[in-house]
C-alpha cells in the first residue's frame, strides 16, 4: 500500500516560557509567583535558540504567550485583578485568554516592555532561522476578559451585547437570561464574590450558569452566529466576533508570527476558518494554521473547505502508537491508522507528546524514555508530514511532580509556576546526553535525508506476515525513497533482540519507478556505519535489530 507525499516536513519544539527559563530548585507546590518564580522571554537567548536548531527543530511554539487570567497581581501595570474562582492554579490556564492584544506579563523582565521583548524574542527566533509559532484561542476567553492593550477602533468581546437576548447573530457571547453564574468554587473561603449576571455560557458549551469543577469554568464561549437551540447558522451579514477575531490574527501577524495553534478549533465553525484563512493566506500563503481537531469525520471538513495546513494526529497515530508500545495492540495497526486517513495522512502533525498528554518516562506512560524510540520513528518518518515534541521530551523528563493545580498526573502543569528539572539541569551543563544526542540524530535525520523529509513512503508491513523471522505484532518497516536514494526502516517494539528477514515485494521498487532489482552500499544513518547485506528483491533482506530499538539503513540505487 502506498502513500502520497503533500509537503516538506518541519519539526516544532512547543515550550511553555513559564516553564522553560525557571531555575527554582526548590519550588513548593500551589505557590505564587514571588515564591515559585516563572521563566522570561530573555531565557531565550541566540546560544538557546542555536541549540533547539541544532536539535532538529524548524519552528519553537511559544505557549502560553498572551495574557490570561492569573492570581498574580499587576494593578501598578494597568492590569486589571482576576478573581480567584475564577482561576485554575495560581498562575492560571493559558488557554483562559483575558487580552488578545498583549502578552503574559510573568514573562517580562520589565513588565511595561513586555510586548517589545516578546518582540525582540521573535526577531532572535528569526535571527537563527527558526519561525514563530503561537497559540490562537478563538473558541473561549476568560471570564473577565478586559483589553488595556487593544489597537485603536477595537471593542472588547460583550461591549456591545445585547444581554436580553440568550442568543443574537452580533453578540461575541451566549447568555443564560435570569440566571446568575456561579463558579464551582465559589464557596472557598480565599475567593472574593464575583457577580455575573445574566450568566454567559462556558467555554466547552456548557449552557449551564451552575458549571461543574470538570467544566472550563474559568472560560466564556464566543458567539460565531451558530444558534445552538435552533440549530440556524447567521454568517451574513459577518458576524461582529468573526472580525473581532481577524483583528486579532492581524496584530500577531504584524509582530511577526509565522503560524498559529489554534486551539480546540473543531468547536468554532468551518466557515469561519474558510474565511479568515482565505483572507490571510491571500496576502501570505506562508502564515502557517494547525488545528486542534479530535473528530476525524471533521477532517476534510477543515483541511479541505476551512483551508488548515494541518491538523493534531491524537485520535489516530498518536493513540495506536501509545497503545502498541505498552503491549495493548499489535504493531500492524500503524498500518491501519495511516490507511484510515488516506490522503489526509501528510496533513496529519505527528507528536508523542504535548501539554495535555502524558510524557513518556511518566510512570503513567513507559517509564523508560528510550523504549518510546520505536514509537518516535514512526511518527517522524513515516511520511513527509510535521512532527512536534514537547520541551524536555529529549531530555527524558518525567512529568512525575505534583505542582499544584496540576497533581501527580504525568503530565507538566500548564496551570502552576514551576520549574522542570531536566531542562534546568540541561541549561546548567549543556551536555548533549545519550538520550538528546539520538533525538538529534533523528530529527536532523528526518530534515537532511531527502526521502524522509519529501520522498515517498511505501508499507512493508502488508507482504510481511507472522514468520519465524518477521512478527508483525512487534516488527514494522516501511521504506522512503527520493531520486535513488532509498531508506529502510525497522522497529522493533518488543523486549527481544532479533534477526529479522523482511520480504521485499517488486511492487514497491515498481511504486517508486525503479528498475533496480538490488541494491547494496547500505549506511546505517545512527551509527554511520557500512551495512553488508544485500537489498534484493529475490531473496529477504536480513537485519539485525536490538529490543525496543530501531534500524534506519539508506541505500543509494543506480
Amino acid at each position: 500500500m502506498v502513500i502520497s507525499s503533500f509537503k516538506e516536513k518541519f519539526i516544532i519544539y512547543q515550550v511553555l516560557p513559564r516553564l522553560f527559563g525557571n531555575t527554582n530548585e526548590n519550588c513548593i507546590p500551589n505557590s505564587s509567583l514571588s515564591v515559585n518564580g516563572s521563566g522570561k522571554f530573555n531565557d531565550f537567548d541566540i546560544k538557546t535558540l542555536r541549540s533547539l536548531k541544532e536539535l532538529g527543530c524548524t519552528h519553537i511554539w511559544f505557549t502560553g504567550v498572551i495574557e490570561h487570567s492569573t492570581k498574580t497581581e499587576y494593578l501598578q501595570y494597568g492590569i486589571l485583578k482576576d478573581n480567584p474562582s475564577l482561576v485554575k492554579g495560581e498562575a492560571g490556564s493559558p488557554y483562559a485568554v483575558k487580552d488578545y492584544f498583549d502578552v503574559d506579563p510573568d514573562l517580562a523582565l520589565d513588565v511595561n516592555s513586555r510586548i517589545l521583548e516578546f518582540s525582540d524574542l521573535i526577531n532572535r527566533t528569526h535571527k537563527v532561522g527558526l519561525k514563530v509559532i503561537m497559540d490562537f484561542v478563538p473558541n473561549h476567553v476568560a471570564r473577565e476578559y478586559l483589553s488595556d492593550k487593544k489597537p485603536p477602533g477595537v471593542e472588547d468581546f460583550g461591549a456591545n451585547d445585547k444581554i436580553d437576548y440568550s442568543f443574537h447573530p452580533m453578540n461575541n457571547y451566549y447568555y443564560i437570561l435570569n440566571e446568575h453564574f456561579k463558579s464551582p468554587v465559589a464557596n472557598s473561603s480565599n475567593t472574593s464574590e464575583y457577580t455575573e449576571f445574566p450568566s454567559k455560557v462556558t467555554g466547552n458549551d456548557c449552557f449551564l450558569s451552575h458549571p461543574d469543577i470538570n467544566d472550563w469554568y474559568e472560560t466564556v464561549k464566543l458567539n460565531y452566529g451558530v444558534d445552538y437551540n435552533s440549530g440556524r447558522t447567521y454568517f451574513s451579514p459577518v458576524p461582529d466576533t468573526w472580525k473581532k477575531m481577524r483583528a486579532i490574527i492581524n496584530y500577531w501577524l504584524d509582530l511577526g508570527v509565522d503560524g498559529f495553534r489554534c486551539d480546540m478549533a473543531e468547536m468554532v465553525p468551518v466557515e469561519f476558518w474558510k474565511w479568515a484563512i482565505r483572507d490571510v493566506k491571500m496576502s501570505n500563503r506562508d502564515i502557517l494554521f494547525i488545528a486542534e481537531v479530535y473528530n476525524p469525520d471533521k477532517y476534510s471538513d477543515y483541511l479541505n473547505i476551512a483551508g488548515f495546513d494541518y491538523l493534531y494526529d491524537k485520535v489516530g497515530l498518536y493513540d495506536t502508537l501509545r497503545k502498541i508500545s505498552r503491549g495493548e495492540e499489535p504493531a500492524f495497526r500503524i498500518t491501519q491508522s495511516w490507511q484510515s486517513l488516506g490522503d489526509k495522512q501528510c496533513r496529519m502533525l505527528n507528536f508523542l507528546e504535548n501539554h495535555d498528554e502524558q510524557r513518556i518516562a511518566s510512570d503513567y506512560f513507559l517509564q523508560d524514555p528510550y523504549l518510546a524510540i520505536p514509537a518516535l520513528t514512526v511518527s517522524l518518518m513515516f511520511n513527509t508530514n510535521p512532527f512536534m515534541i514537547y520541551f524536555g521530551q529529549e531530555l527524558g523528563e518525567r512529568g512525575m511532580d505534583a505542582e499544584g493545580f496540576s497533581g501527580l498526573d504525568g503530565r507538566t502543569s500548564i496551570f502552576d509556576y514551576w520549574s522542570v528539572s531536566t531542562i534546568r539541569e540541561w541549561k546548567k551543563k549543556r551536555e548533549v546526553s545519550v538520550l538528546r544526542n539520538l533525538y538529534m540524530k533523528l530529527l536532523n535525520s528526518a530534515l537532511n535525508e531527502r526521502a524522509i523529509r519529501t520522498g515517498q513512503s511505501f508499507d512493508l508491513g502488508y507482504v510481511n506476515g507472522k514468520s519465524g523471522f518477521f512478527d508483525p505484532d512487534y516488527h514494522f518497516a516501511f521504506f522512503r525513497y527520493f531520486d535513488k536514494e532509498l531508506i529502510l526502516v525497522v522497529v522493533n517494539f518488543s523486549s527481544e533482540d532479533c534477526l529479522l528477514k523482511i520480504n521485499i515485494p517488486k511492487y514497491s521498487f515498481d511504486f517508486f519507478k525503479v528498475s533496480d532489482q538490488f541494491a547494496d552500499n547500505g549506511m546505517d544513518l545512527i551509527t554511520g556505519q557500512r551495512v553488508p547485506e544485500l537489498l534484493s528483491l529475490t531473496f529477504p533482506y536480513s537485519v539485525s535489530i536490538r529490543a525496543n530499538n530501531i534500524r534506519i539503513i539508506k541505500f543509494l540505487l543506480q
